[in-house]
């Protein structure tokens, strides 16, 4: 059962991206090129309750790569339909070849005075790193949050010692502000994206 029914902006914006046609930096163009290469091995597909083992998995294997899981990720991750979709949040799932192997989430804000939603829970297992699936999961996402939840801003909170992904956060738009109170203990950085 899909849980996500307005995933139609999301496919638009995959194929818009996969196409080159949305205008972007040089170096976007560049990404693009190269997600026009592997347009037929990679699939964006909405939450669907038989990826929820994967969503925990995917976020388990990168989180413990680098720190250690606190008590918000298990409460998210064992139960990502009551803390997540239920509360008006999304998530996504990359296929590569028919396997999920990146998944991506938009967290409802509990500030919504100051954001609308958090980009969270970007996870790509090892094996698909390289081919840009995490620009395409937060890319699709941010369409979604731009086009259809008609959301302002989104904010992110990572740490600094992730240079990649922050490099990657800041591809997607997002830039540096002063941290505020986090849920997790890992997090030195905050981003945030106006749209």
């Amino acid at each position: 059962m899909l849980h996500n029914s307005n995933f139609g902006t999301i496919e638009k914006s995959i194929v818009l991206l996969l196409n080159g046609i949305n205008e972007k930096s040089s170096s976007s163009c560049n990404i693009e090129k190269k997600m026009i290469e592997i347009n037929d091995e990679i699939k964006i597909v909405p939450y669907d309750s038989k990826y929820k083992e994967n969503f925990k998995t995917l976020s388990v294997e990168w989180i413990s790569q680098y720190f250690k899981m606190e008590e918000e990720d298990i409460k998210v991750l064992e139960n990502p339909e009551e803390n997540i979709l239920n509360k008006g949040g999304y998530i996504i799932f990359a296929l590569l070849n028919g396997e999920v192997v990146g998944t991506c989430a938009l967290l409802k804000s509990e500030e919504p005075e100051k954001y609308c939603y958090e980009l969270a829970k970007m996870s790509v297992t090892p094996k698909a790193k390289g081919k840009q699936i995490g620009f395409l999961l937060g890319q699709s996402l941010i369409n979604k949050a731009k086009q259809e939840l008609n959301a302002k801003k989104l904010f992110l909170e990572t740490n600094s010692v992730l240079i990649p992904a922050i490099k990657l956060y800041e591809k997607l738009g997002f830039k540096s502000i002063p941290l505020h109170n986090s849920v997790y203990s890992r997090c030195d950085t905050m981003m945030e994206l106006i749209l």
